[in-house]
């Protein structure tokens, strides 16, 4: 027994290094927040995009013993925060920006260093009452009832896979039915639902791939005479698809008559908004949005329309029993856990995450430290922008898309005489090489096709009067 109490003593010594005093704490407090600091007041000044030289440091070097923050700040502003693309910069234009604003870091600190553990309501009941009411309150902003379920997820795939899972058992597609099973999307639909299908264990269900009208919507004319053909045919209409915001162009599909026919055919409705769907919170976009409120799930991503930093989704579910169905788990150590939850819902009983991270707390802050005022004016500012920035090209002689729904346009010049795709390739080529707005591309019909993305906080007229002036001034470049 003394030789255990002696080794038990030496090992605390040596573990309690983990615990450093106050000072040690203040120290590295005040270089990780001086970085931070930094690292955001000269945002501006810095490019969108560096391309990497193809050094890399080696980060599995680890040492027995502690080094010094300042020396690994100075590597982490090197080796990573350096090359690539810049998400927290105003010229990410590409892609879907993420957000970024400083209380979510805020949030995530404080959620940290208390560990509260957000899963089982037992384990702390008002971190999940915060999460709870952040989904209560983006329900009710969207016109889901107080009384929809949802969970605060690591981003879109997870939260359609939520959506796409709970679907599959509330509709009883299990066994042979699967193959029964059709489900109605566009090519436009996010590729993380086809992952979310395939996961769920759909992949051998019927993908309808409906077609697109001139704005790339869902042709709902179509979708309906496909919907009677598969069910004259035996088979089994199960779950629509519907896109409020693509990712290459920016399109809300016609949600209503999309409900209209989810509910003659018994559909699951569901609607991928994680891009567009924040957009709903400005008036001004309500009719565009008109029928997602009659969905039955609904994704949409905090890190993107409302400007958070990367981790943050939320999937809405007006049917919480069916989502608590398909997602709850039972053992006998929590058995505590159960009886006290009581008639809250713990986020582990209703998604496939048990060691929850608080992600609310990232969320309740920057709503409350803001109030929803500036984050209208940012949405609103960003659909100007890029409407803006579309009739600009208009001018300039530039094929366009559609006319931008929300804060997405496609684009491209056709050069007299020339391959237009391989013109368009050059001129993203120098965009890059400028460096400072990142800018990406997509294929639209076989077609090479330029598009812009305003989502970022910090983007405002002067990030696009510089892109328009390095896109027109490569293209005159390019032409002579």
């Amino acid at each position: 027994m003394i030789d255990i109490l002696k080794e038990i003593d030496l090992c605390e010594k040596e573990s309690r290094l983990l615990e450093p005093e106050r000072p040690v704490l203040k120290t590295w407090n005040d270089a990780t927040s001086e970085y931070a600091l930094d690292f955001v007041d000269h945002l501006d000044e810095g490019n969108a995009f560096e391309q990497w030289n193809g050094e890399a440091f080696d980060f599995s070097d680890i040492p027995e013993e502690g080094q010094d923050i300042k020396g690994l700040l100075k590597i982490l502003k090197s080796s990573v925060d350096h090359y690539g693309i810049n998400p927290a910069s105003g010229g990410h234009l590409g892609y879907i920006p993420g957000g970024g604003i400083y209380p979510t870091a805020l949030g995530d600190y404080l959620a940290a260093v208390t560990n509260r553990y957000a899963g089982v309501f037992y384990a702390n009941p008002a971190a999940v009452r915060m999460e709870n009411d952040m989904i209560k309150w983006t329900a009710l902003q969207m016109g889901y009832p107080a009384n929809s379920g949802g969970n605060l997820s690591s981003g879109g795939s997870l939260a359609n896979l939520m959506a796409i899972t709970t679907a599959r058992d509330a509709k009883g597609i299990q066994g042979a039915s699967i193959e029964k099973a059709v489900v109605y999307m566009t090519e436009q639909v996010h590729h993380c639902v086809h992952k979310a299908l395939r996961i769920a264990g759909l992949g051998a269900s019927k993908w309808r791939n409906i077609p697109l009208d001139k704005d790339f919507r869902m042709d709902v004319s179509v979708l309906a005479e496909q919907l009677e053909a598969d069910r004259k045919a035996g088979l089994q209409p199960f779950m629509i698809v519907g896109s409020a915001g693509t990712t290459d162009t920016g399109a809300v599909d016609p949600l209503d008559t999309m409900a209209d026919l989810s509910e003659e055919y018994s559909c699951w409705f569901h609607v991928d908004g994680a891009y567009g769907a924040a957009f709903k919170f400005v008036p001004y976009f309500d009719r565009l949005f008109s029928g997602i409120e009659r969905s039955d799930s609904l994704v949409m991503d905090p890190h993107k329309g409302m400007f958070m930093a990367y981790g943050l989704g939320i999937v809405l579910i007006k049917n919480v029993e069916a989502m608590a169905e398909s997602h709850h788990y039972n053992a006998n150590y929590m058995q505590d856990a159960k009886e006290a939850s009581g008639q809250n819902w713990s986020p582990a009983d209703l998604s496939p995450e048990l060691t929850k991270h608080f992600r609310g707390l990232r969320m309740w802050l920057s709503l409350q430290l803001f109030g929803m005022r500036p984050f209208r004016a940012a949405l609103m500012e960003k659909h100007l922008l890029c409407k803006y920035f579309w009739q600009r090209l208009g001018e300039e002689g530039f094929e366009r898309g559609p006319e931008p729904a929300l804060s997405v346009c496609i684009y491209r010049f056709v050069p007299p005489g020339r391959d237009a795709d391989t013109f368009n390739q050059d001129l993203m080529k120098r965009v890059l090489a400028d460096g400072y707005n990142f800018i990406s591309s997509t294929k639209i019909n076989g077609q090479f096709w330029l598009r812009i993305a305003v989502l970022s906080f910090r983007t405002h007229r002067d990030r696009i009067e510089h892109l328009l002036n390095t896109m027109i001034s490569a293209k005159e470049d390019l032409l002579s």
